[in-house]
């Protein structure tokens, strides 16, 4: 119990020292969780295959951080003085969004290029390898990427944008077990999760919208829609997200994706909710 209150606040200090640190440092942080949820994720899928797996590894890792790097690229050019361009006498007006469909572009071709490399590397289940590199990418890469777009408001960098998801996916894990071990008696999910409940469920729901209320209150950064939209996402894909990562580890037949903080897995197991909400409130906000 010690070691994993230790952990919660070490935890807590990192998170908040790379949120509240400046753009930059909120990069490299998420650069690392989403490179260390590829790993993981790598591990587990690639484990069966055996052959190449540090290689697998990497690569899986390299091209899922892909599209946080070209989304933050983006970013990076928009906020250049001129945002034009001129290439060998071609003119380019939006120089942002031209190279990001460039490096969008090299993704693709990256991926084609691993059809040749499992030709060479004797592989027994060659296209389901070549569709976990692109589960990684989709499942853990995109959502990643879309965290920087949420993350900005006219060019600027909100922090607070990027707290409050954390807090909201946060509190409705939290509520749903603290009310779930009290008073849930209704099995939600047991053929994946046998602990969790419908009371449980519902409390943490409710108890989301509640704290939502007050961010609204206290936190401008978005309108009082956005929250209630944001608020709505967070209950039910926040949950989602939970039992998708609990069949992924059920299925490899392992209790956490990692160990990297110990008395609490790995950076699946403390993302995953938050993962899952990451696309869906980028569409409600």
């Amino acid at each position: 119990m010690r070691q994993r209150v230790i952990s919660a606040i070490f935890f807590v200090i990192v998170m908040l020292g790379g949120i509240f640190g400046g753009a930059t440092t909120f990069f490299l942080l998420f650069l690392i969780i989403t490179a260390g949820a590829l790993w993981e994720f790598t591990g587990l899928m690639f484990r069966p295959e055996g052959n190449y797996l540090a290689f697998r590894r990497v690569v899986g890792t390299v091209l899922g951080c892909l599209p946080y790097l070209i989304v933050k690229f983006s970013y990076v050019v928009n906020a250049l003085p001129d945002g034009s361009a001129s290439l060998n006498g071609l003119f380019i007006p939006n120089l942002s969004h031209f190279l990001g469909s460039m490096l969008a572009i090299v993704l693709v071709m990256l991926v084609f290029i691993l059809f040749i490399v499992e030709l060479f590397l004797e592989s027994r289940q060659p296209f389901v390898n070549l569709g976990q590199y692109v589960l990684g990418i989709v499942y853990l890469g995109v959502p990643f990427a879309l965290l920087i777009s949420i993350s900005y408001s006219n060019d600027q960098y909100m922090p607070l944008r990027v707290l409050g998801l954390l807090v909201l996916t946060w509190a409705n894990d939290t509520f749903a077990y603290l009310i779930g071990s009290q008073i849930g008696k209704t099995k939600f999910f047991p053929r994946i999760s046998p602990n969790k409940t419908w009371e449980g469920t519902l409390g943490g729901m409710v108890c989301t919208f509640l704290v939502t209320g007050l961010f609204s209150l206290w936190l401008p950064v978005f309108t009082f829609p956005q929250w209630m939209a944001i608020a709505a996402v967070v209950a039910v894909f926040g949950t989602i997200g939970d039992l998708v990562e609990s069949m992924l580890k059920r299925s490899m037949g392992v209790k956490d994706s990692g160990s990297i903080m110990p008395g609490h897995g790995g950076f699946l197991d403390r993302f995953d909710s938050f993962i899952f909400v990451l696309p869906f409130a980028w569409l409600a906000i």
